[in-house]
């Protein structure tokens, strides 16, 4: 059974039954860690007093989740067994482990399977499709930026504070691609404007004298901002890479590998064939080809191409075969293909300049 993180707190609440066995995984450590502490509280509310933790690790002994999972309490209590694969993978062994002990679940005794972020291959491995199969698996994304602000309003509701629109961007823009970092400034939040009895609104003032800028980009956010055509994001992506050393070439590969799909998608669509074969055929999948039929529906004329051979003059510069900024080049080639899209850039840019 697949639930979505949000509706843990529905499924835990209450009296009912938990499921016997529950599995964790995505690519947001606080919210896995949060669900996890849930489903742990929820278990010892539900008489699960024994608790047994085990890691697997180079050389883990696979029979102790045996060992371990069919041991009962002297006092009749029931057990929680908290496994965690810190690699997400089991291995051979880990793999026929998980799935025999996916067929002696027990009523007494409760099985918590914690993973990192897997890859599609890992989701449909044998060794899953039965952890899934027989119990409750929750995948534990970060929100994207466009539903930060929203997630930022929800945990600033739990502490009985409430944020105007324009604050509640803000914050998401600075703590962008760092959820952790936006988990403790909301608690500093409630440290600095304490409210009553009544939720108090905060000011964009008041958010602004409060917040670091704690953001984290990486070469995947850059991508995401170039094909969403936000000129503002790519300003700030841009130059965070640049002040923290992030090699040139890495960012230029990043941005080329976008164009460069862009060119031949639209260059395929002009000669009349259909886009999902498209980009079946340039084995483009999951939310990228979401993006990139954006992109497109955007792009109407010859940008792509265009882009295709801006991008190869950055290259150059980067080379210092031709003179020029390949950094400052970059953000050019980014408001080019963000063209139409005015209005949200100006937005998001907040009126700062670019790279500095």
């Amino acid at each position: 059974m697949i639930l979505k993180g949000e509706a843990l707190a529905a499924h835990l609440d209450g009296n009912r039954p938990l499921a016997s066995l529950y599995v964790l995984y995505g690519d947001e450590p606080l919210l896995v860690i949060e669900a996890g502490d849930a489903i742990r509280a929820a278990a010892r509310q539900r008489g699960f007093t024994e608790r047994d933790v085990l890691t697997v690790l180079p050389g883990f002994n696979w029979g102790e989740l045996f060992t371990r999972g069919g041991n009962l309490s002297l006092f009749g209590d029931k057990s929680l067994l908290d496994l965690r694969i810190p690699s997400g993978k089991p291995g051979r062994d880990g793999s026929e482990a998980l799935q025999r002990y996916c067929g002696q679940l027990s009523d007494d005794s409760l099985m918590l399977v914690t993973l990192p972020e897997l890859n599609w291959q890992d989701e449909k491995s044998a060794w899953f499709s039965a952890l899934e199969k027989a119990g409750v698996a929750i995948k534990l994304n970060a929100p994207h930026l466009d539903e930060l602000p929203a997630w930022i309003g929800g945990r600033l509701a739990r502490q009985q504070q409430r944020a105007s629109r324009e604050a509640l961007h803000f914050l998401a823009e600075r703590v962008e691609g760092n959820l952790l970092a936006a988990h403790q400034e909301i608690q500093k939040l409630a440290l600095l404007y304490p409210t009553g009895r009544e939720a108090a609104e905060l000011t964009l003032e008041q958010v602004k004298d409060a917040v670091l800028d704690v953001a984290r980009y990486d070469l995947d956010s850059l991508r995401e901002a170039l094909l969403a055509g936000d000129t503002g994001r790519m300003a700030r992506i841009l130059d965070a890479l640049r002040q923290s050393g992030e090699a040139l070439p890495l960012v230029i590969w990043a941005v080329t590998e976008e164009v460069r799909a862009l060119a031949t998608l639209a260059q395929g669509v002009a000669a009349g064939r259909p886009l999902d074969a498209l980009l079946k055929e340039a084995r483009v999948w999951g939310p990228r080809q979401g993006a990139l039929k954006q992109a497109l529906g955007r792009l109407r004329d010859d940008r792509p191409a265009r882009a295709l051979k801006q991008v190869a003059r950055v290259d150059r510069i980067a080379k210092g075969i031709e003179d020029g900024d390949a950094w400052l080049e970059l953000l050019r080639l980014g408001m080019g293909l963000g063209a139409g899209s005015a209005g949200r850039n100006a937005r998001n840019a907040g009126g700062r300049p670019g790279l500095r």
